[in-house]
């Protein structure tokens, strides 16, 4: 496996990945996944997400039908920093897991379900998870009443 990591990650770079992947890998550390706009860009272009069950993707996930979940509830559930040692082992085993008993078979051996997951992930996330629902939410839920009205006088 080939991990690369891009610096200066933007827009430019961002449309060259998401029309060249098949499946966009988020994996942040749980609780700690920001707005979730990359996998929403995806699935907006057909790439189904297999991600960390944190952020956008806990209401995204539908399991084999939008994308795949992985990770453990470790790191969010206790007070373990982190980077430990055992909940990155856990993660990563589960990471490989999936991406080798789902994600990889479905892919190899039923194009056409895979292409359906593609379908799916068009369908249900990108119709509904968009960066104008994410800043119209904030707006509503986290800064209301915070932002009030100027008035002239």
């Amino acid at each position: 496996m080939t991990v690369i990591y891009l610096e200066n990650y933007g827009m430019e770079i961002a449309g060259y990945l998401v029309a060249g992947v098949d499946a966009w890998l988020n994996n942040p550390v749980a609780p700690h996944e920001a707005s979730g706009t990359s996998g929403m860009k995806a699935a907006l272009n057909g790439v189904p997400s297999v991600s960390v069950l944190d952020g956008w993707w806990v209401e995204g996930h539908v399991e084999g039908v939008t994308g795949w979940g992985i990770g453990t509830d470790l790191g969010a559930e206790s007070n373990l920093p982190i980077g430990d040692p055992e909940v990155d082992s856990a993660d990563a085993d589960l990471l490989y897991r999936v991406l080798g008993e789902k994600v990889v078979p479905l892919y190899y051996d039923d194009p056409d379900g895979f292409l359906a997951v593609r379908r799916t992930a068009i369908a249900l996330n990108g119709s509904f998870f968009t960066a104008q629902r994410m800043v119209s939410e904030y707006m509503d839920r986290a800064y209301r009443g915070a932002i009030r009205p100027r008035t002239s006088g």
